[in-house]
């Protein structure tokens, strides 16, 4: 019979969420004591020995459910825990605050995720839920044969989400900001079929180049500029890449240099090149261009 290592007090409840975790069939990881960085080597330090000898792993690759690695590694260190959410099977959304440097009335995670139920005429089921440090980790299971990577912002602003390629703290841990606690101690639900709809990666049509006609030069301009960055966009940060051109082309629609209706119909064409969906291109654009238009600074004068 394999021996368990006396443990070091101190990391009693980091060891005790470590195993329920993997109780639950969740795979889990060490994150450096009071932080949510994983412990262990990074790639670009691997020495390809041990358990890197065929190749560096990753946190996700060295996660484990076994308890007698998870007595062994939070035996004498109180380390947090890390949720290999791929393995998992989970899907997690990450509910974010508002930062400090956004404009007053942008809407953190939790409003942007009531607004996009609302949007889509859904209600979310209820779930496990976590309180973390700075906001809320809603935790859904996957459906059958689905694969989900991590995304920023795809949902609306400051909702994240985490599955595979990413990992969740686990209640229980501790960061400057503040501890992961169980808010809400029920079952996991399944990930709703619109919401792993909307996740789910689809094909990205080629990008059309933007060639406006209407509007001063610089106005122009600015909105085709605007329209190329939008259409590069990476898939994590799409939503956030139309928020902030729409933004920017806003004030040449508040100054009277670009009708409205033409910076709407080119940025949701960019918007949706992307593979956004339109009604999410749509309340995005309009968002954006409200808040802007209501609050622009006059131009200054030459």
């Amino acid at each position: 019979m394999t021996s368990i290592p006396t443990v070091n007090l101190e990391c009693l409840p980091l060891l005790a969420s470590a195993l329920t975790a993997a109780e639950r069939g969740w795979p889990v990881i060490p994150l450096h004591p009071g932080s949510k960085r994983p412990a262990g080597h990074a790639e670009r330090a691997c020495p390809g020995t041990g358990r890197c000898a065929g190749g560096h792993r990753t946190p996700e690759e060295r996660a484990t459910t076994d308890p007698n690695l998870i007595h062994a590694a939070w035996a004498h260190r109180p380390y947090n825990v890390g949720i290999a959410t791929g393995p998992a099977g989970l899907l997690v959304i990450d509910l974010d605050p508002v930062k400090a440097e956004e404009q007053k009335g942008a809407p953190d995670g939790a409003t942007s995720l009531q607004a996009l139920c609302e949007r889509a005429g859904q209600v979310l089921p209820d779930t496990y839920q976590v309180r973390t440090a700075r906001g809320e980790h809603l935790y859904f299971t996957t459906p059958a044969g689905v694969r989900l990577k991590c995304s920023v912002d795809r949902l609306g602003p400051h909702i994240d989400t985490r599955a595979w390629g990413g990992y969740v703290v686990a209640p229980g841990s501790t960061t400057p900001d503040g501890a992961y606690e169980v808010a809400h101690d029920v079952p996991v639900a399944e990930l709703p079929v619109w919401l792993a709809a909307l996740l789910t990666e689809p094909d990205r049509p080629a990008p059309v180049p933007v060639r406006v006609h209407d509007g001063t030069r610089a106005a122009r301009v600015a909105l085709e500029r605007e329209c190329a960055v939008i259409a590069a966009a990476t898939d994590g940060g799409r939503n956030s890449a139309l928020h902030k051109s729409a933004c920017k082309v806003a004030r040449f629609v508040a100054w009277g240099d670009l009708p409205r209706e033409v910076a709407e119909q080119a940025i949701q064409g960019a918007g949706e090149a992307t593979g956004l969906p339109p009604a999410e291109c749509r309340t995005t654009i309009r968002s954006a261009l409200d808040w802007v238009i209501a609050h622009a600074a006059p131009r200054e004068a030459a």
